[in-house]
């Protein structure tokens, strides 16, 4: 809008000098014009990002500032919050921090797809169901996410600041660009992505009915838009770092199958655990044979299940056997012992694993 020339942040003041002290001395905040001269009672601030209007009895609360600082300790001495003469609280916050990680709070879950599912209107127009519906806590969030039209997709680039992250393909395909990894790319049923933190992408188009499942660790994390880079980018820096990951992109076409840990089964390694360095693992699972109904194995700490297509019996030492159709979902906890039984022929399922 070109009408629009400046913005201000307006905050009152009983008391102007104090107030314009604090703010220039102790936060670095630029005086660019005060007036009258004769008494002040306005002065105008820019600085990180902000332009301020301190003014003399304004009404109105004084309002909260966040600054993103490299060390907060050394702005405020220790102190989270410091706050002016004139009550604006100033809330310090590490710039660029890494995600904060809720203390796991294990539990069983079952989330089931039928008629009565719950979804939601999402970013950019897609459609979520919530696919453990506690988050363990806070610790994680899995997404079924359905595009309906297909067509271009109304997003825009952006990243997100997470620990753990990955996109697995269920139902036509998704045109998507990511960061230093080439020209857009389609990916389609049974395909996979890591997408490493702070990773720029961008979704551009689909099929219509399009449907991925998006796993994410911690649950409650930010997604920033990127306004300056343009996608794809010039290089191609397949082995970049990411926080400590890779971006990785399975296909199933290409995939190896190999005995899974339970007989009668066949099992991908989607190549996650490799990618994030052993913070997370996941597979795609099918059936082979028959598999016996005793056999068990034990969680390490958590697993998440998607019911891909098919239908089986999961079992569980000293709990009821429990249907399992496509789209449902499980979540076991640490020391769980479980198999599955009465699989269908057709039976695939997703299974990511923290930590690998």
């Amino acid at each position: 809008m070109e009408n629009v020339q400046a913005a201000e942040v307006v905050l009152p003041c009983a008391e102007l000098k104090a107030t314009l002290a604090f703010f220039t001395e102790r936060l670095a905040f630029r005086l660019e014009a005060i007036f009258p001269a004769d008494d002040p009672a306005v002065a105008v601030l820019s600085g990180h990002g902000l332009r301020l209007r301190l003014a003399r009895g304004a009404g109105g609360a004084p309002g909260v500032l966040r600054l993103a600082c490299t060390d907060p300790a050394a702005l405020a001495g220790g102190a989270e919050v410091l706050v002016a003469p004139n009550g604006t609280r100033i809330e310090l916050a590490r710039a660029e921090a890494p995600p904060a990680l809720p203390p796991l709070r294990p539990a069983f879950a079952l989330t089931r797809m039928g008629p009565e599912s719950a979804w939601s209107e999402g970013r950019a127009g897609m459609r979520y169901r919530d696919l453990v519906p506690d988050r363990l806590g806070g610790y994680l969030v899995a997404s079924h996410i359905r595009i309906e039209e297909g067509g271009p997709v109304s997003d825009y680039v952006h990243f997100h600041e997470v620990r753990f992250q990955m996109i697995y393909c269920c139902r036509g395909w998704v045109r998507v660009v990511y960061e230093d990894q080439g020209q857009p790319f389609e990916l389609a049923a049974g395909d996979c992505v890591l997408q490493p933190p702070r990773i720029r992408h961008r979704v551009l188009a689909s099929s219509p009915g399009c449907e991925v499942v998006e796993l994410s660790s911690p649950a409650a994390h930010e997604t920033r838009v990127e306004h300056e880079l343009v996608l794809p980018t010039p290089d191609v820096r397949r082995e970049r770092d990411f926080g400590g990951q890779r971006f990785l992109r399975h296909e199933r076409v290409s995939a190896k199958w190999k005995p899974w840990r339970l007989a009668g089964f066949e099992a991908r390694d989607l190549g996650i655990a490799e990618a994030t360095r052993g913070l997370a693992s996941a597979l795609v699972v099918h059936v082979t044979g028959t598999p016996e109904a005793e056999q068990e194995a034990r969680v390490a700490e958590v697993l998440f299940a998607l019911v891909l297509k098919g239908s089986a019996r999961l079992t569980r030492r000293g709990a009821c056997d429990e249907a399992l159709a496509e789209g449902d979902a499980i979540v076991l906890p640490a020391g769980t012992r479980h198999g599955f039984s009465a699989c269908s022929r057709d039976l695939e399922l997703l299974e990511v694993a923290l930590p690998a």
